[in-house]
Order: structure tokens, then sequence, then C-alpha cells
């Protein structure tokens, strides 16, 4: 049974985290409003009626929550991936930056680096099929905005430009997902104008931001406040569709 069949259960639970993703991902409040429709498909006829009230509210919702929560999200096969880069997903070059891909298989399980031979391949763009990659950073497990043990990596891009970060893994020994090989396009923008620093030192940086990240020292906001406005705007559709009942 559809979950919007029961009236107290409640609308986020209808959706996957990577459908919201892909809301958030549409460039246009068109595409916002296609993608809707195809999380739509399958609802009973009965509850067609409420589908009004329920698309002003995920399109307010995304509307609002946008600006902190634009990642990029890719799927192959049965998984997907969210890559943020920190800080700002605002990669610069010559600066170390922290990447990480939040994986799922079907069904919205979360897949940590130890159920996954995984690997991450860095190439500038545009990419030919016999480039080799320009860097390949180590994978760690770090544990951030609520994910634990995911794949993430120091990575110190050389210069301005277009960039592909691509994923790929097959499963650990009692894991059940396919092989998959996800491709990410990054832009990176021009480094602040410092003295460069010594390979070393550049290592180190990144080294420090990476244990940050495994021992859970870095705050995320974006989180908290996207589920408080998920929350909110939940509750309004929420009374707004009992009223329509009366």
């Amino acid at each position: 049974m559809s979950p919007l069949a029961n009236p107290d259960k409640s609308l986020a639970s209808s959706f996957l985290v990577s459908d919201w993703e892909r809301i958030l991902e549409a460039p246009t409040i068109a595409n916002k409003v296609q993608e809707l429709r195809h999380l739509t498909l399958g609802i009973p006829r009965g509850n067609q009626r409420f589908l009004p009230t329920i698309a002003e509210t995920l399109i307010l919702l995304t509307l609002l929550i946008t600006p902190a929560s634009a990642h990029k999200v890719q799927i192959a096969e049965d998984v997907g991936g969210t890559l943020h880069i920190e800080p700002n997903d605002n990669p610069k070059a010559g600066e170390p930056s922290l990447a990480w891909v939040a994986l799922t298989r079907k069904g919205g399980q979360v897949i940590p680096l130890q159920e996954c031979n995984c690997k991450l391949s860095v190439y500038s763009q545009p990419r030919t099929q016999q480039t080799t990659p320009l860097l390949s950073p180590p994978l760690k497990a770090i544990s951030t905005e609520g994910y634990q043990g995911i794949p993430g990596a120091s990575v110190v891009f050389p210069s301005p430009g277009a960039y592909q970060l691509q994923l790929s893994g097959t499963p650990a020994s009692g894991a059940d997902f396919k092989p998959f090989e996800l491709k990410f396009t990054v832009t990176v923008a021009a480094g602040a104008g410092v003295p460069k620093v010594s390979e070393q030192t550049t290592q180190q940086v990144a080294q420090n931001s990476l244990a940050n990240k495994e021992g859970g020292s870095s705050a995320d906001l974006h989180t908290p406040i996207a589920i408080a406005l998920l929350t909110l705007v939940v509750a309004i559709a929420i009374g707004v569709w009992r009223r329509r009942l009366k």
C-alpha cells in the first residue's frame, strides 16, 4: 500500500533520500516538477486529489534548502552516490579539499568503505578513454552528517579548471551490490595568492582535515537546518490535507 494511503504516516517517509536529492539537483522549477511527477507514479487514484498540496510542499521545500544542500548525485547499476567536497563544495587549486561520497544501494542502505573495494581517480577534463588518472588519492573511512564509515579522501587539485572524479567499486566479501562506476564533474577555482608551501606541509594539512572528519569533530549545519525545514513544511502540508477532508 502506498504510504500516502495512510494519513497518519509522515509524508517525509514516502520518499528516499536519493529522491529528495534528485529534486534538489534539478536546475529549474519545471525540472523539479517533472521529477516530482515521476516520484508520484503509482499513487492510488483515490489520493490523487492531494497531489497539489504535496507538490506545493515539495517545491517550497526544495526552494528553501537548495542553497545549503546542492550536491552532485550519480547512479550506476543498483548503487547511488552523492559527492561532497569540503570546504563548501568549492574546491580551490593548490589547497587541500576533503572529498567524500555517500554511497547507498537500492532501498537506501548505506554502503560503508569496508563493504566496498573502492578506488577514487581524478582526471583533468576533457578526458579521453586512454587518459591515465592525474591523481589516485587513497580512500579512508570517515563518519559525517549521519553517515558512518563512508569513503573519503584528501585531494589537492593542481590548477583551476574542470576535473572528473571517478569512484569505482566492487562488493567486498559478504556485500551485495553490483560493480559500479560513478563519475562526477567538478569545477576548481583559483586558489588564494599565498606563497607556495612544501608538499610535506600540504599533505599534513590534508591529513589533519581528514582526521577531524574521522573523529566526528566537524559540525555541519546543513543537515539539521534541512531536517527542521522538512518537519515544518510537512506539518503544514498535513494540516492543510486534514482540513480538506472535513
